[in-house]
Order: C-alpha cells, then structure tokens, then sequence
C-alpha cells in the first residue's frame, strides 16, 4: 500500500472522529506508519455534520487533507449526498443500510452493510456502532491489521466501555472480511 486515504462522514454524535482517531494511532503506534488525521464540524455539534480525513501511508505525508478519498465511510444520507461524488475513480464507498440509501451513481465499489442493525442484535448498544464500522472497514480493506485495531480501541476507549467495544469491532471486521471474500 503506498497511501490511503479516507475520509469518514457523518453527523455529530455518530462518533465520526473517534473512528478517525483511532485507525490513526492504529496505523502509527500498532504498524509503524504515518498517519495524519484532521476533521471539520457543521454549525451544530451534535447532530451537525461532521467529517474527518484520515492519511495512512509508509511514507511522508505532505498534506494532510483528503481531496479524493480512496475509501469514503458515510453515516448518514446526507454525507452521502455530499460527498460521495469526490471519491477516488476505483475506490470504496462504505455505508449502513438504515441510513443510507444509495442512489447515486459512482466510478466505485459501493458496499452496503447493515452494521447498526448487527450491534443492535448482538450487542443492544448504539454507542459502539462507529467502532463496528471501523471494524468493517479493516476487515474489507486489511489497511491494517485487525489486532493493530483492536489493541487501539483498547487504549483509547474507556474500561468500562472496553468489553463492549471490543465485540463490536470485532463484529464489524468480521462482517467486513466476510463481506470481502464475496
């Protein structure tokens, strides 16, 4: 892989960001990579759109913004309005089922999964549906190990949230690896 890059986006309160975070100090503390993460707002926080860029690669990294995302995650219908036209030629749009409905046509692999309806079946908690789409998307991509994933939830993520988290990222990169080998 010489660089990836991916935007995540959404509304405030879907914990956009904290996926970002996390796959970047996946990527630099777990894999020894380079990784920049920066993220905007909408005018309201929670409920507000919100985005974040994420940059992997093994080598420098000059700029730390996406403009063509390789892999574009969008939570919401209107994320996915937005931005689903600056994908990469070729790349990977990831979204949920419940939120979104893909219309629009694009010179990439749209990939639908139903990731919110999965942790509410196996888990009951919407709070950790932003760390199952992570973990979709490490499973579908292999950007990075699943450990790497796994052991940065594991040091970002409160310990009485810990338990929780760690199954639905693991449900999500099985989700996604399954998904993959399609």
């Amino acid at each position: 892989m010489k660089r990836t890059r991916v935007v995540f986006s959404g509304s405030g309160g879907q914990g956009v960001i904290t996926a970002a975070i996390i796959l970047a100090e996946a990527a630099v503390i777990h894999e020894g990579m380079n990784a920049t993460q920066s993220q905007s707002y909408g005018a309201a926080a929670r409920g507000g759109a919100t985005r974040s860029d994420v940059i992997l690669s093994h080598d420098e990294i000059d700029f730390p913004g996406v403009t063509q995302p390789n892999i574009l995650v969008c939570l919401t219908q209107a994320a996915y309005t937005s931005f689903a036209p600056i994908i990469r030629p070729g790349g990977i749009l990831l979204t949920d089922s419940r939120f979104v409905e893909q219309a629009t046509k694009v010179d990439a692999k749209q990939l639908e999964l139903p990731m919110y309806e999965q942790v509410m079946e196996q888990i009951g908690k919407p709070i950790v549906f932003n760390i199952c789409v992570l973990g979709a998307l490490v499973g579908l991509t292999e950007m990075i190990k699943p450990d790497s994933l796994i052991a940065a939830v594991k040091a970002r993520v409160p310990r009485d949230f810990l338990e929780m988290n760690i199954k639905a990222c693991e449900l999500g990169i099985d989700m996604g690896a399954d998904f993959s080998m399609r």
